[in-house]
Order: C-alpha cells, then sequence, then structure tokens
C-alpha cells in the first residue's frame, strides 16, 4: 500500500509505469532527431548557395549521428506501439477510431518518408547532386516534423477531444479528419514541441562540437557546427520563454473523462 492509499500492486498502476519507462526513454530518440533534421537542412543549405565544403564536411558527420537516433528512435518505438494494445487495450478499442487515425497516419506518410530519405541521405549524395542532395535533406526534415505532428495530434486529443461521436456501442467514431488535425490544442502543443527539439539539437551539436575543439579535432567542422548550434540554440531557448497562448475554450482536459464517465466505459481495468 502506497500513500493516500494506492495499492503498488494494482494491474493499472504497473501498466502505467511501464509505459511511462518507455517513453521517456524512447522520447530522447524522436527530440534528437527532429532537432538535427534542421540543423542538417540548415547546414546543406548554406552547401547548395556557397558550395561551403567544411560546411558539407559537417552534414556528413552529423548525418551519421542522425542515421544513429532514428535507428534507436524506432527500436524504442515499437514496444510503446505494441504497449497501446497490452497496456491500454480497452482504452484502444475506446477510442481507436480517433487515435488509429493519426498514429497509422504517421507510420504510413511521415515515418516512410523520413526513412526512406535519410538512406538517401546517408549514402546517396555522390548519385543525387548538390541539389539532388539538399531535397533529400528537406524531405527527411519533413518527414520527422510531420510525424511529430501527428503524434502531437493523438495526444492532443486526448487532451481536448474534437471531431467526434459516441456510437451505438459505446465507441467513439471520428466524424471529421480535418477537425482532428486542426485542433487548437494540437497546434499549441506542436509549437511546444518542436521548440523543445531544435534546442535539444541544438545543444547536443554545440556540445560535441566543443568536445571536438577542446580535443584539438576536425577543428572546421566543429566551428562551423559550434557556430549554427549556438544561433539556432539561442533562438530557439528565446521562443520557449515566450507564451503560446491557450485560452479558457482549451482547458478541457477532463471531458474525454466525463464521456468515458456518462457512457459507462471502463477503460482502466485490462
Amino acid at each position: 500500500m502506497g500513500r493516500k492509499g494506492i495499492v503498488m500492486d494494482s494491474a493499472a498502476l504497473m501498466n502505467r509505469l511501464q509505459f511511462a519507462l518507455t517513453i521517456i526513454y524512447h522520447y530522447i530518440f524522436p527530440q534528437i532527431t527532429m532537432g538535427l533534421t534542421l540543423l542538417i537542412l540548415l547546414l546543406k543549405t548554406k552547401v547548395l548557395l556557397t558550395s561551403d565544403e567544411t560546411a558539407n564536411r559537417a552534414v556528413r558527420f552529423w548525418a551519421n549521428i542522425l542515421g544513429v537516433t532514428f535507428a534507436m528512435g524506432v527500436v524504442t518505438g515499437i514496444p510503446m506501439e505494441f504497449q497501446f494494445g497490452t497496456n491500454w487495450s480497452r482504452f484502444s478499442a475506446f477510442a481507436g477510431g480517433v487515435i488509429g487515425q493519426t498514429l497509422a497516419m504517421e507510420g504510413m506518410f511521415a515515418f516512410f518518408l523520413e526513412s526512406a530519405f535519410i538512406y538517401l541521405l546517408l549514402y546517396g549524395e555522390k548519385r543525387l547532386g548538390r541539389f539532388g542532395h539538399w531535397m533529400a535533406s528537406l524531405l527527411v526534415f519533413i518527414g520527422s516534423w510531420l510525424s511529430g505532428y501527428f503524434i502531437v495530434c493523438t495526444n492532443a486529443w486526448m487532451q481536448h477531444p474534437v471531431a467526434y461521436r459516441i456510437t451505438a456501442d459505446h465507441k467513439i467514431a471520428l466524424t471529421s479528419l480535418s477537425g482532428l488535425l486542426n485542433n487548437p490544442w494540437a497546434i499549441i502543443q506542436y509549437f511546444h514541441v518542436v521548440i523543445g527539439t531544435v534546442i535539444t539539437g541544438s545543444f547536443l551539436m554545440a556540445c560535441l562540437a566543443s568536445y571536438y575543439l577542446l580535443r584539438d579535432r576536425h577543428e572546421d567542422v566543429a566551428r562551423k557546427s559550434l557556430a549554427l548550434s549556438v544561433v539556432v540554440g539561442f533562438i530557439a531557448s528565446c521562443a520557449a520563454a515566450m507564451p503560446t497562448g491557450t485560452g479558457p475554450d482549451l482547458f478541457d482536459v477532463g471531458l474525454i473523462l466525463s464521456i468515458i464517465l456518462n457512457h459507462r466505459v471502463d477503460i482502466w481495468n485490462c
């Protein structure tokens, strides 16, 4: 028995703890991936416009780091997807008609776009040429940030449900895909998330670049990376300090709970 009468060996609590540990570890890698894709795109744009070979070597280095973080994100994300069924099977059955839409779109559209072109970013520079390689970096950036938006839309609906109806068998059905994707809570959350990813990617780049400078290794690439990451990280940090705005109409976190209670849906006893 825990504090305030919480049963520490309850199935719901164990499911929450397991899912929390999985998502905390997984979340590190998408954060880094989304931040690095922007920085790599900026470096590659400089290469395209100025033929800066130092920036191009920096792209090759950071693309390898991106490949590792992307792979780790995939490996740690797969168990999390399964846990929707193993840990929250009744919630998935109840709300799967809505949350399944954005999760499927993330996998079918954004993930495959990102995974296809990250290969070309890593290994296709000679065949694609300068502009083609820049396009690969752009599409990897779009894929990673689009993936983040679909996931945020899923979470935003759980905080502020929109575009749904309750069916005769007491399940939630989607009434408008555009309503789901344009959820005002999702837009606010997304700006918060992407600013965090840029800060994370910038600090990682600045950290590794500083390490190489201190070790007197790859100094030209390290200076180029440090200069970019410090500027981008500073801008993102200032943006993070700015209020995104919410509005009283968006504080409907309890709405999904009221739906569940009103329709007597037991989603917690797995």
